[in-house]
């Protein structure tokens, strides 16, 4: 388990316990890479806050615009992209089987996420758009249609809006690390009550067309640099988006508090509005909390996903709220 806290883009505590692998006695550094799993999010939404400010997309676009050609359901045709970010797009909780089988059969092909969205938007919602269900694959539409208009891969772009910018060193896609060594953490499968290492590699993640949903590992320390500028922009500061982006971004629709990568909330320690959101691909846990009144950014990771660990995770707030936020 590592943690860090952040003021603003300042990085004011770090520690990590633990080994990078169960059952090999290499310890876990402060300076690893931890995979942050639907935490990634917040990163989609903000590279496509980046393309709305450029005026080259807007919330408002609908599905049947911005996949004009394709063959879309009428159901999805109306869509916004504000709400595939939120949600509310009509998108399935789960990937449908046979494409989640057609995803892990095309790896990292070219053209495999816009594959999956195809077949996914040529079938009806799978229920009303407009009504919140949890979704990755909403969030696989929204970086689908982002590539259209951009021209280059998710991958690609992210790299060049976010990590290059931000200079969010060490940040990279999948699984940690090289197969047959431990030179990063690996993550851990749960199987009733023992864990067991994931040699990282394909298997040891989601497939990669799942990118813009939650495939991105940074260590630490870069993580907090983009949080920094959420906190920005959550404080009404300059941030890489206009702030009239950032609050839209962060600005869960009436009756809800999910906002685009962000569930929205209030805390006593936080002074008011929080931020939170929790990412996981089963063999890792993340965990990220934003108080902008107090312009703190305080995250809490493992590269163990097992029913113990969301508590765990959870109780380890605890110290960290009582020292730098009391």
């Amino acid at each position: 388990m590592a943690a860090a806290v952040f003021q603003g883009n300042t990085l004011i505590g770090i520690g990590v316990t633990g080994v990078r692998k169960l059952g090999d006695p290499i310890k876990a550094t402060i300076s690893d890479q931890w995979h942050l799993g639907s935490d990634t999010k917040a990163m989609t939404a903000t590279l496509i806050g980046l393309y709305v400010d450029r005026k080259q997309l807007h919330f408002e676009d609908t599905l049947g615009a911005l996949f004009a050609g394709e063959t879309i359901d009428a159901g999805y045709r109306d869509v916004t992209l504000l709400q595939l970010l939120q949600h509310r797009g009509g998108a399935p909780g789960d990937v449908p089987a046979d494409i989640w089988s057609q995803m892990w059969a095309d790896g990292s092909a070219p053209g495999a996420r816009l594959k999956a969205v195809r077949a996914m938007l040529a079938r009806p919602p799978a229920q009303a758009p407009g009504t919140y269900v949890y979704a990755n694959a909403g969030y696989m539409m929204a970086g689908a249609a982002l590539e259209r208009v951009a021209g280059a891969t998710w991958e690609q772009l992210i790299q060049s809006e976010l990590f290059a910018p931000l200079q969010m060193e060490g940040c990279g896609f999948g699984a940690p690390g090289s197969p047959n060594a431990v030179d990063q953490p690996w993550g851990h499968a749960t199987s009733g009550n023992s864990l067991i290492p994931m040699q990282p590699g394909p298997s040891a993640d989601n497939p990669p067309s799942l990118g813009p949903a939650g495939t991105v590992h940074c260590p630490l320390a870069s993580w907090g640099k983009f949080l920094g500028q959420q906190l920005a922009g959550a404080r009404g500061e300059e941030s890489l988006v206009t702030a009239a982006t950032m609050q839209r971004l962060q600005t869960p629709p009436a009756g809800g508090d999910y906002a685009a990568g962000w569930i929205v909330t209030t805390r006593s320690w936080a002074n008011g509005a929080a931020l939170n959101h929790v990412g996981s691909n089963t063999f890792w846990w993340a965990d990220a909390w934003l108080a902008p009144s107090r312009n703190l950014a305080l995250v809490v990771v493992s590269n163990a996903a097992s029913p113990s660990t969301g508590p765990a995770v959870d109780a380890a707030f605890g110290p960290l709220i009582a020292k730098f936020a009391p």
